[in-house]
């Protein structure tokens, strides 16, 4: 199962193990049990500190994991590699007695929940945000002993994927009930359990003193506009709901200059990391509903929570653009989907569509055309956009078609999932229908900008905040970043040196502009205390 290179590696990790570990395993004679049965072996065999029995468990292949003496409160049910081996790799250090790098606060608060609580995850080991919520759910595991988490390969366990018709992943069960769907941190996940910490938290960031920079998003620009405001050695905050933005869904990187490759979530990572070497006052799972601007910008969030600043930064990027057909809402995350790297797995077997003919839908046709039974591209133009090069490679698959002049009307279903879609012919006008079990929407980008609509800030007819060269928007004091802009070419790299120009920008706007005197009251209060 484990090659040298990754053998020497996880020995490395294991010398962490501080008290005696269990791993239990439940087999059969299925090939993937054997799979499971070696790997546990193998794992085992690397430190005098784990031992291995067998035993039964309800899914079969599955492994728990746990200290040694305790009842499991972790467990795989398939077999952890891929994206998730690292997670089998935290949750065997935890379970040892390894401290998490996890903020000391949010741990302390985890320990404090009280009730039961047993997790469910449906994952697919192609999917690169499924690991943020197994790990986290599992260290919740590790350290309240009323919390238990398995992870489910939903490729492996196909018949409890289409009873719970989970056609999303990462998919969370909490007591067996819905509890979450896609990408969530383990912030995210706790605030929701626990229902006194948004008001806490409310009442904590309002009392807040004003910022001289406060950034509004954690993406590529923001992060860069963060970092380059805080080595000027001014008081730096951001504000955003998650970090990563669009690159967290990006699973190979090939443009960003000087790395050759690298994937979505791990350059998130290293962003984030980065910002953390600076003294930035970092506020996340926060979404910001309004912008004003009087003496200082004022930012009020989502949970009523107000956050001051001289200058502001808003780098709240792009998301995926939407068919805004009936039945696309209803339907999403059963059936509807946007991430094919991260659901095409459930559809293994069965017929698709992907709606778009860019780069993103016929790389994304590619891709799936390996997994599923047939691949139908629709695209509104008579042309296709994507690169020569994708064009080619899909037309020569056997299982991938391409309709163009093709208008999706309709998402079809059965009250409980997606069955299918109907569609316009735009050389005839004829209406027709496509059976599939998965409509993939890759069609573009569209700004999160509906929260400044009814602010003074100049917007596109697109949507896009209008910024000059400097990265100054119509407000004094505001300046913007990245996808949400005017700025004409989407990429990382573009993104993070607006991001940095913008920080230029907003501290030579500080240098020159009085300071309001309710900032000079804070700092007269500071230096006083």
């Amino acid at each position: 199962m484990l090659d040298a290179n990754l053998k020497k590696q996880l020995d490395t990790y294991l010398q962490n193990i501080v008290n005696p570990i269990k791993i239990s395993v439940s087999a059969d004679d299925s090939p993937k049990a054997k799979e499971l049965l070696e790997l546990a072996g193998e794992i085992t065999a690397l430190s005098s500190k784990i031992d291995m029995t067998r035993a039964d468990d309800s899914r079969t292949p599955s492994m728990a994991v746990g200290p040694d003496g305790q009842e499991p409160r972790v467990r795989f049910a398939g077999i952890p590699m891929g994206h998730e081996f690292t997670s089998l790799v935290l949750a065997l250090l935890q379970a040892g007695g390894h401290p998490s790098k996890a903020d000391a606060a949010l741990q302390e608060q985890i320990r404090n929940l009280e009730g039961e609580y047993h997790f469910e995850t449906y994952i697919s080991l192609s999917c690169h945000n499924c690991p943020d919520v197994v790990q986290a759910l599992n260290l919740m595991a590790n350290l309240n002993p009323n919390i238990t988490h398995v992870m489910i390969d939903g490729a492996l366990f196909q018949s409890e994927v289409d009873e719970r018709q989970v056609m999303a992943v990462p998919s969370v069960y909490l007591n067996g009930q819905p509890f979450g769907q896609g990408r969530m941190t383990l912030s995210e996940i706790v605030n929701k359990v626990d229902t006194g910490a948004a008001r806490r938290k409310a009442s904590e960031l309002t009392q807040k003193a004003p910022f001289d920079v406060l950034v509004v998003g954690g993406g590529p620009a923001g992060a860069a506009a963060a970092i380059y405001a805080a080595r000027k050695g001014i008081r730096t905050g951001i504000v955003a709901e998650t970090f990563g933005g669009q690159v967290m869904d990006t699973v190979g990187i090939e443009n960003f200059i000087s790395v050759s490759y690298t994937e979505g979530p791990k350059l998130v990572a290293n962003l984030e990391q980065h910002i953390k070497d600076y003294e930035v006052d970092v506020m996340t799972e926060q979404k910001v509903s309004r912008l004003t601007s009087d003496d200082l910008v004022e930012l009020t969030l989502d949970s009523g929570a107000t956050l001051t600043s001289r200058s502001v930064i808003l780098a709240t990027g792009a998301r995926w653009r939407e068919m805004n057909v009936p039945g696309e809402h209803e339907y999403r995350g059963k059936g509807v989907a946007y991430c094919p790297h991260c659901d095409g797995p459930l559809f293994k077997g069965k017929r698709v569509a992907v709606i778009g003919g860019g780069n993103s839908g016929i790389e994304a046709a590619i891709d799936l055309a390996g997994i599923v039974e047939h691949v139908t591209v629709l695209e509104f133009s008579d042309t296709l956009r994507a690169d020569e090069v994708l064009q080619r490679k899909a037309r020569s698959m056997h299982n991938v078609v391409i309709i163009k002049n093709a208008q999706t009307t309709e998402v079809r279903g059965d009250g409980n999932k997606a069955v299918g879609l109907t569609y316009t012919d735009r050389t005839n006008g004829e209406s027709k229908q496509l059976d599939v079990a998965g409509i993939f929407v890759q069609i573009g980008l569209v700004p999160n900008t509906e929260w400044l609509k009814d602010s003074d800030l100049k917007l596109t007819r697109f949507g896009e905040i209008e910024i000059d060269a400097r990265g100054a928007t119509s407000m004094p004091g505001v300046f913007a970043a990245g996808d949400v802009t005017t700025v004409p070419f989407k990429q990382i790299v573009i993104a993070m040196g607006a991001g940095s120009a913008a920080a230029l920008s907003a501290f030579d706007y500080l240098i020159r502009t009085p300071t309001p005197a309710a900032v000079l009251g804070q700092h007269a209060e500071r230096e006083t205390a």
